[in-house]
């Protein structure tokens, strides 16, 4: 019993885009999530979705800590844990009337998931 975790820190994509796909998955099983994740057609899904895999090839590694030499059923793993961050933000400036400027942030994220294995 064991949990496996994976994340993409410093993703070019804002939070707030992130989080409505992160509560989509929360508390299914991988290989469902993974499924929902699939047919999305937002950018950040295809994010998620790296990651959760990445969580998964953690999970199937043999010599993961966790695992001691043994195989885990990737049917027996549970998305635990999602949660996105909002990251460091790069600010640019936007020209505007009359020699005015406005600040542009452009946003990143940190994405985390956690896979939990089932009893």
């Amino acid at each position: 019993m064991g949990v496996y975790r994976a994340s993409h820190r410093h993703a070019r994509i804002s939070a707030r885009k992130v989080r409505p796909l992160a509560d989509l998955i929360r508390g299914k099983f991988a290989d469902e999530a993974l499924e929902i994740l699939r047919y999305q057609p937002n950018r950040g899904a295809r994010m998620l979705e790296k990651v959760v895999r990445s969580a998964l090839g953690s999970a199937q590694n043999p010599e993961h800590p966790l695992n001691k030499g043994r195989a885990v059923r990737l049917a027996s793993l549970v998305v635990s844990d999602v949660y996105i961050n909002g990251g460091p933000m790069m600010k640019r400036i936007r020209p505007r009337a009359r020699g005015m400027a406005f600040v542009i942030l452009k946003r990143s994220a940190h994405i985390h998931v956690s896979l939990e294995e089932m009893a």
